[in-house]
């Protein structure tokens, strides 16, 4: 029905840069809230930034100055732009969005695979 594809995670140095980008496809009728989760092993899962498809985003308060997310609706695509990276950042990245299907009358979440961010010197 929805199938998400992540990419753009990767090593990088604390104080660096990661852009994550995420795409949907599928028969998805439309595509309302855009996001990304992390999960680290042994720690629950956290919400990372959440994008409505008029842009409005929220953001995780340990992420707030430092993760920018932004969607291209066009392109069914959400990015997170990660700057000021530190070493608690190191997590598997999830994206999702929350969609309707079948003419908008069910609403569906679909889930990336997932994409790990290691932030270590």
């Amino acid at each position: 029905q929805v199938q998400l594809v992540e990419s753009g995670g990767g090593l990088v140095q604390p104080g660096g840069s990661l852009r994550l980008a995420c795409t949907a496809s599928g028969s998805f009728f439309s595509i309302n809230t855009m996001g990304w989760f992390r999960l680290v092993p042994g720690k629950q899962r956290e919400l990372v930034a959440a994008i409505s498809s008029g842009g409005s985003a929220n953001y995780a308060e340990s992420v707030k100055g430092r993760f920018t997310a932004t969607r291209d609706n066009a392109k069914n695509t959400v990015y997170l732009q990660m700057s000021g990276l530190k070493p608690e950042d190191t997590a598997v990245y999830y994206c999702y969005a929350e969609t309707t299907l079948n003419g908008g009358r069910h609403a569906y979440t679909g889930w990336g695979q997932g994409t790990q961010v290691t932030v270590s010197s």
